[in-house]
């Protein structure tokens, strides 16, 4: 009989810690969408994980990006429990939703608690390159991201400025030395890229710069 009470109790204990789990985990994301700071951090001090997905797949740091709710994720970014890398179910870091929607405030705070600039995929430069986010490349570029990242296809930065960027975005790259002959795996290079979305500008850009390093240099006017 002792054992019976024993058991029932354990599971009366059970039902109630995952009840509670349940209630926290829907109030932490109703939270999250509705910008509800106080909320959010009041389960953070009760222990919630702000790691924890969502049914999606998606983070609470992704979500208040994506809605954005701004004083969320000051609360977010202040939990030593957060993971900043953790990435959602299409392989996004919240350092690359940061980079392509231009927040620089935001990614300065994400590079302060580590967030990796490089990955295997799609990075945040190519994220960055995409939008023409000019201030954001340099910042990563300075943080050591590679520039001639390539995507699970083998997209480059430089072949997402050329297509979706801007002119300045292909500029900044060929400056830092963006290889300019690799190409995807559909054998498409960023001159390609360019073309295939009728950017003539970036287009001319690259092409004078494949031109400029196959191109001899002249000799001195003096003969020295």
């Amino acid at each position: 009989m002792k054992n019976y009470f024993k058991k029932s109790l354990y599971l009366l204990v059970m039902a109630a810690s995952f009840a509670a789990h349940a209630g926290s985990f829907e109030d932490f994301f109703r939270a999250v969408r509705g910008d509800n700071a106080s909320g959010v951090r009041t389960l953070l001090n009760r222990g919630f994980d702000p790691n924890t997905l969502d049914e999606h797949g998606q983070t609470g740091l992704m979500i208040a990006l994506r809605e954005p709710s701004p004083k969320v994720i000051q609360v977010l970014l202040e939990s030593p429990q957060l993971n900043v890398d953790l990435a959602n179910a299409k392989d996004e870091t919240p350092l690359m939703l940061a980079a392509i929607k231009g927040q620089q405030d935001l990614v300065t705070q994400l590079l302060k608690r580590d967030a990796a600039v490089n990955k295997t995929g799609w990075t945040p430069l190519h994220y960055a390159a995409t939008s023409g986010q000019l201030t954001i490349m340099k910042v990563l570029l300075d943080n050591y991201a590679f520039i001639d990242a390539q995507s699970p296809n083998g997209t480059t930065p430089l072949m997402m400025a050329a297509m979706y960027g801007s002119g300045e975005a292909v500029k900044l790259l060929l400056a830092e030395g963006a290889d300019t002959t690799m190409k995807n795996q559909l054998g498409m290079t960023a001159v390609d890229f360019a073309n295939k979305a009728n950017r003539a500008e970036a287009a001319e850009l690259i092409t004078a710069a494949m031109n400029a390093k196959t191109s001899p240099k002249a000799p001195p006017k003096d003969g020295k």
